[in-house]
């Protein structure tokens, strides 16, 4: 007789061991080069910080602050001399990448070389060295490692706009973003479901454009169903700049995201002037998907959208970029419009595609006046691209192939590896989400570099990102679930070369991760064993099942019961204990 085994709501159980008390090294993005030696440094209250120079000061003085916060001591910090022991140096190295470092722990000397952007990275691997203090001694094994970036854009992504999210928790998503060496932080500030970037010339974008009175509840359905609860909140400009600072200050660049020429029902129906039907009633959206309303191409409405810009840029100055969106576009209202009609044939422009390409081309020639770039997803390539635009692929690799062997920059996030709103296990037990399906094991394993590009059109390929879309997040927990530990990998994806990749060695490096996210309170998702997510593994009634933890140092407790035994069936329970996360599968 065969049996299909049907198993659901299996757990790991985090008992008899402790995240991070291990000898291995367990840093993440992995390093290039790793050699442990034997010996260790012992800190203490009397180490010191030595410096080479006052620009290292705020760096060892951010190093003193997370000593405090978990050992409850500060280190004196002095300047370089000859003959010290028991010392912490900060040297200035000039490599050719500003991001590379070297790391040598020692009995008496833990020495850190590199440019300021190199000893920041540096200071990060140290602290993923530092014990959990459990005992009188806070040791850390000796070590050399030698590092540095395998690309030079590394992101992540939040949507702000469809789930507000405060500033406190905008904060500790970059914290988190730069203790695993990103560089960029992508912020998606407005679209359909709400505007949240304060303009003073234009208040009508947050007095109306920032609410919203329900969301849809669960999947969009028809009939919609809402879910009555109001949704509104945005950024004022001194928060921005105070979010700016901080970033900065942790080495993050931000990047502001104002979406155009689609995805603009907030900004209509604050300013339904700028649309292309004047008949039209423009509302923030309260459901999911692609919307008709989009910006119509008048000289008034470039104008306004001119304007927006330049107030974004002044508070955004570091950012090379403005990304301007520039996806999803209906063309409906263009197409209906007698105006736009009327600008094709001034303009000579063979379809609505084309008048796209002329609205991007518009919006980057006043954005590359103020000395910035634009950078908008892939769909600015159908029509003409903009001269100096830089793609951000993301359905799938063709964009970034296509862009890159037009010689345009290109970073490369596409939906099936580095959309972390997408689900990571078993519809039916994880929470509700947009659906699609990417696991760890595959974020891990993607190579921004696609195969289809020579050496030279490589070149073009910045570096890679993970987004997060909150459609289905509504609270930062939610945001921390979905993200880690798959941000982690991402991490990786963009830092650590292709030969030191290796998914066995990063789950064992989590383990002691997890613990640095439990300090912090980060909400993060267990991964389930490996082999068991949505799929029938047998039909035979006598094969057997090999589970193994994707965490190291974690127990897999199973419980079987036989809920329903047919021909073709018999369902596996299998029950959750202590701190877990819930999924299920297929056997």
């Amino acid at each position: 007789m065969k049996h299909t085994l049907l198993a659901a709501a299996f757990c790991l159980l985090f008992a008899s061991f402790a995240f991070g008390q291990n000898d291995e090294i367990n840093i993440i993005p992995k390093p290039v080069s790793v050699k442990a030696h034997d010996g260790v440094f012992e800190l203490t209250k009397s180490t010191k910080i030595i410096i080479w120079d006052e620009q290292a000061r705020e760096l060892a003085e951010g190093l003193n602050t997370v000593l405090m916060r978990q050992y409850g001591f500060r280190l004196k910090i002095g300047v370089q001399g000859s003959g010290l022991k028991n010392v912490i140096v900060l040297m200035r190295t000039n490599f050719q990448d500003s991001s590379e470092y070297n790391l040598s722990v020692k009995k008496d000397v833990i020495l850190l070389t590199g440019q300021q952007l190199g000893l920041f990275h540096c200071i990060q691997s140290l602290l993923q060295l530092l014990p959990e203090k459990n005992g009188a001694k806070i040791n850390i094994k000796a070590v050399s490692i030698e590092d540095r970036p395998r690309f030079k854009y590394r992101g992540m992504h939040l949507d702000v706009s469809r789930h507000f999210m405060p500033v406190d928790f905008v904060k500790k998503y970059i914290d988190l973003m730069s203790q695993y060496k990103f560089n960029t932080f992508h912020w998606h500030l407005t679209d359909d479901q709400g505007w949240r970037i304060e303009i003073k010339k234009y208040p009508r974008l947050t007095e109306v454009g920032s609410k919203r009175p329900e969301t849809v509840s669960g999947r969009v359905l028809q009939p919609y169903f809402g879910d009555g609860v109001p949704v509104e909140g945005f950024y004022t400009q001194e928060q921005i700049r105070d979010v700016v600072a901080y970033a900065k200050a942790r080495y993050i660049t931000v990047i502001p995201e104002i979406e155009l020429p689609g995805h603009a029902s907030a900004a209509l129906e604050a300013y339904p002037q700028f649309g292309c039907k004047q008949d039209y009633t423009y509302k923030v959206q309260k459901t999911w998907g692609i919307f008709k309303e989009v910006f119509c191409p008048t000289d008034e409405t470039f104008k306004f959208l001119e304007d927006v810009i330049d107030e974004t840029i002044a508070l955004f100055p570091d950012s090379p970029y403005v990304h301007i969106g520039g996806d999803e576009v209906l063309k409906d209202h263009w197409k209906e419009s007698a105006f736009v009609q009327d600008l094709m044939k001034r303009e000579n422009l063979k379809d609505e595609h084309e008048v796209q390409s002329y609205f991007i081309r518009r919006i980057e020639k006043h954005v590359n006046r103020r000395g910035k770039k634009i950078i908008g997803w892939d769909e600015i390539l159908e029509g003409g691209l903009a001269p100096n635009a830089t793609v951000m692929s993301w359905r799938g690799i063709k964009g970034g192939i296509e862009a890159a062997k037009a010689k345009h920059d290109v970073i490369m996030t596409p939906t099936d590896y580095a959309y972390l709103d997408y689900g990571q296990g078993d519809t039916n037990t994880e929470p509700i989400n947009i659906g699609g399906y990417v696991p760890l094991e595959k974020v891990y394993g993607y190579d921004p570099i696609p195969k289809e590009l020579t050496k030279d059109e490589a070149k073009y390929i910045l570096g890679a990102q993970g987004n997060i879309w909150t459609e289905y997040m509504k609270t930062p927990d939610k945001v921390e679930y979905m993200g880690f530990p798959r941000i982690l990998a991402m991490a990786e994806v963009g830092w650590s070369s292709l030969e030191n990749k290796n998914f066995a060695d990063f789950t064992r490096r989590l383990n002691a991760n997890f613990a640095r996210l439990d300090k912090q309170e980060v909400d993060y998702r267990i991964p389930e064993p490996s082999g068991l997510v949505n799929r029938v593994l047998a039909t035979d009634e006598k094969a057997e099942l090999d589970l193994s933890s994707s965490v190291p140092g974690a127990k897999v407790f199973t419980r079987s019961t036989a809920l329903r035994r047919t021909k073709r069936a018999r369902r596996i329970q299998n029950r959750c204990r202590s701190r877990c996360r819930w999924a299920s599968a297929l056997m």
